[in-house]
């Protein structure tokens, strides 16, 4: 089942934009994370977007830094994160739940055990900050052959030959920045 295209298709009926709110995993602690996000989805939430903490978040703002913060102090690591989507799954097999973050955190865990270990956990998509398109030769394939979206960033300075080149190696949808 593809729950994004799922979930655009009706949305598309419904002539709506989707509600995607991000919270990062395991903040304030990960037990509540499981329980906020059901919350998300009963206030309307189309799509989660579940942000992996990490120690360097140089692309987010204060908030997102110190909600990564309070995560790693309590804990949660990438395992546990996925451990969460998992839980998530278990009360709920449509929502689309996408993972938010950076890069390093995956190279760690390494590309195959992380993409295997996110389709056990059902999710859906996979936004990474700092891997544009042109270096998901190794990833990119990974994710697609698991039924994960490979999910990118657009900026109002994109231009349309670029927005048309991540297009190529996008699904899913394009996170407008």
């Amino acid at each position: 089942m593809n729950r994004l295209k799922t979930c655009f298709d009706k949305l598309r009926a419904e002539k709506r934009a989707a509600l995607i709110p991000f919270i990062t995993a395991g903040d304030p602690n990960p037990t509540l994370t499981v329980p906020m996000m059901h919350t998300l989805v009963e206030a309307g939430a189309d799509i989660i977007e579940l942000g992996i903490p990490f120690s360097d978040p140089m692309a987010d703002g204060p908030v997102i830094q110190r909600a990564s913060e309070r995560a790693l102090a309590a804990g949660t690591r990438l395992r546990d994160v996925l451990d969460i989507v998992k839980s998530f799954r278990e009360q709920n097999q449509t929502t689309p739940i996408v993972l938010m973050g950076y890069l390093n955190p995956i190279e760690i865990m390494g590309y195959e055990t992380f993409v295997q270990s996110a389709q056990t956990a059902q999710l859906d998509g996979l936004l990474t900050v700092d891997l544009p398109p042109e270096e998901m030769n190794e990833l990119g394939p990974l994710l697609r052959s698991h039924a994960i979206a490979p999910i990118f960033l657009i900026a109002p300075t994109t231009t349309q030959e670029r927005i048309k080149k991540i297009c190529t190696q996008a699904d899913g949808y394009l996170y407008s920045v």
